[in-house]
This record gives C-alpha cells, structure tokens and sequence, in this order.
C-alpha cells in the first residue's frame, strides 16, 4: 500500500479531525493507498495541543510554529490545512509553489481576488492534487441524489433548495472568535463559513448560475470578547439567496433557494438538499441522517417514499451494510477521495470526488454578487455568466 505522508498547518479542532480520521485508516477496506502524519504547524504551540499530536501519532518527526518550514520540508508529499480564512491566499499557494499535494478547508481564500489567486497557482502547478474539504456530500442519501442528477433521473428540473443551518450563535453572551470578525474570515460572514459546503453543488451537477439576489442579516451586533466586555460583530449571520439557474442539457432555467444561517433556532447542524424534476424529487437533511425522501412520477398518483439509508458509501469499509452512517464517517469517505485522486489522478466518480478549485471559485463568484445584490437591492448577474 502507497504511503502518503501528510503535514498538518493548524492544529486546531479540524486538524485533530483530520488526524483521527487518518488513525482510523484500518477501517477502509480497498484503500490502495494510507496517510501518514509526519509533521505539524500551529501558531502558537500549546504543549497541550501538540502534546495531543505527538502523543497518539509517533510517527511524526517535525513540529514547527513556521508553515514555511513544514512545506519545505522534503519528507512531507502533502498538506492538510485548516486555517483562518485571511491566510488561505499566503499558505495555500505557499505549498503549490513547493509541489505538494494540498486538502485546504473552505473557502479557498478570504475574497474572490485570494480565491483567483488561489486557482492560478493551482493551474500553474497541476501536478498537485489540490481540493476542497468538505465532507457534507458523502453522506449515503446525498450520494444517492447526486447520482440521479449526474444520470438524468430528475428529467427537467423544476427547483433546487439547499443550504446549512446553525443555533451556534443564538446565545447572545456566546464569545466573539475569528470567524465573527471580517479581518480574519472576510466580508462573506457566515457564506464564506457555512455557506461554502452547499454552494458549490450547482457547478458539480454542471449547472450555471446566472444571477442571485440576497437577504443578508446581522442578528448579534455585538458579542462579548474573552474579557466579557462588549464589542462590535460586523458580520453576517444569516443569509438568504435566491437564484437563477440554467441547465445547459436542455437551455431551461430554473429557481435555487439558498440558506446559510449561524442564528436558526431549531437547527444545530443542519446541511440540507432537495431537488425537485418533472421525473423525480429526492431531499434530504441531516435533521434525519438516515432518511432520503423519494419521488418517482410515471403517471397516476404522486408518492413520497421515506428510505432508511444503511451504510453505502463510495469507498467500502469494514461497516455492515445495516449500520448508520456519520460525521466521522463522511470525514474519512472525504480523506479516501483525496488519496484516491492522488494515486490515480482521477476522481472515482463525479459524486464521490472532493470539492474543486473550480467549484469553490463558483461559489466565490456567487458570494460576491450576493454582497452587491445586498447592498444595492436588486438581482446582480454573476460574474461567470455576465
């Protein structure tokens, strides 16, 4: 089995998911290649943290506070980061530049100028697998509906409606963090956050959006930071989009509704999909993991049918059949695809690859326009298809 040796730039919870999933590695049973942690990059080096690391993965042989020494270093073929959004463009690009393989977090740069950036060092360095983590669509429903619509099974397309919904920050005492302040995350707010994980799905499916108006709120204007004291939280909490939507197959336009919310009283983590056809309708929401809701239509009566989902993933593991499906799971059917794509310099399928360059610069493009539609009112067509 090839051995891909991976550095981990941010130590933070997501790079402790990463590890995990890698030391769980076993429970894949076609892998044709396995990760191995051999370095770490954290800003600040808490004994605590790094302790975790070195502690559980022995194999590790270089722990650094400069993430220009764990690119450089020769003994490192790839590179898991999950950084604040403002060092994306610095980082990212960093590693391209030194020939490895890079898995960074959402959303590929704080704006679309860092995105761009981003996707040209990518073009200009393709011998790298570069890719998006995001582990949302390896749930076995959302498989499911994925492949119906690169198949054609919905015939014309009627609707779409997805989106990620919080509580997180409903508690109004809840600290301020990086990811509330536009300097570290951007002006995208909870887009560039939540929002990312569903809104490159229209460019996976080969759809075009044409053009968004947005509804963009902020419910928290002030949260308390680590001293208790208040203080400004300019950024957007909760956005709504509606958009325009072509199908190139068959020129026909249609409706995409679009949610991203981090105040939704209700809902604690809520990924969500629904696609709606003259030939079928399938939805799904991590509300009921399980559950994927099906409509077929030949004629006669319409009948939802609920589906109890078992444990149908794309790259097999040692998991009956009869089994749930979950978080820890999806992460490590997202870690599987990257490799595979790294071995084979392909993905397995069009619904099991990881999230593009080219996808996360769609939603870019979308979260642009959807800042300007805000601020000035009106629907403003996106930049790939004015």
């Amino acid at each position: 089995m090839k051995t891909i040796r991976f550095g981990i730039i941010g130590c933070g919870m997501m790079g402790r998911e990463f590890a995990s999933a890698a030391a769980r590695w076993c429970h894949l049973t076609a892998a044709e290649a396995r990760p191995e942690i051999v370095a770490i990059c954290s800003r600040t080096l808490k004994p605590e943290r790094v302790g975790w690391f070195t502690r559980y993965f022995p194999s590790i042989t270089q722990v650094t506070e400069n993430y220009r020494a764990l690119v450089t270093n020769s003994n490192v073929d790839a590179v898991y980061c999950a950084v604040p959004h403002h060092l994306h463009r610095e980082i990212y690009c960093a590693v391209l530049r030194e020939g490895k393989h890079l898995l960074g977090e959402k959303p590929f740069g704080i704006d679309l100028s860092a995105n761009e950036a981003i996707l040209r060092c990518a073009t200009e360095h393709p011998q790298s697998v570069v890719r998006c983590a995001s582990q949302f669509i390896y749930y076995p429903a959302v498989q499911r509906i994925l492949r119906m619509a690169v198949e054609g099974a919905f015939g014309r397309i009627i609707e779409l409606d997805s989106g990620f919904l919080h509580s997180s920050d409903l508690d109004p005492m809840k600290p301020i963090n990086w990811k509330r302040v536009p300097a570290y995350n951007g002006d995208y707010g909870v887009l560039g956050d939540l929002g990312t994980h569903a809104a490159f799905l229209p460019r996976r499916l080969g759809w075009v959006v044409e053009n968004t108006r947005a509804l963009c709120s902020n419910i928290r204007p002030e949260r308390p930071d680590a001293e208790g004291r208040l203080v400004p939280c300019d950024t957007w909490d909760n956005v709504t989009l509606l958009s325009e939507v072509t199908d190139p197959r068959d020129g026909t336009r249609f409706p995409w509704s679009f949610r991203a919310a981090r105040i939704m009283p209700g809902e604690r983590n809520t990924w969500y999909l629904s696609i709606q056809g003259t030939k079928a309708c399938a939805r799904f929401s991590l509300k009921n993991p399980k559950r994927l809701e099906l409509l077929e239509y030949t004629g006669g009566e319409q009948r939802w049918q609920a589906v109890d989902m078992g444990f149908e993933a794309p790259y097999p593991t040692i998991t009956g059949a009869i089994f749930e499906f979950g978080a820890a799971d999806a992460f490590l059917q997202m870690m599987a695809a990257f490799l595979h794509e790294i071995v084979h310099g392909k993905a397995l399928s069009a619904a099991a690859a990881c999230p593009t360059p080219e996808e996360m610069h769609s939603a870019h493009l979308l979260f642009t326009a959807a800042l300007e539609s805000h601020a000035n009112q009106r629907v403003v067509p996106i930049g790939e298809a004015a």
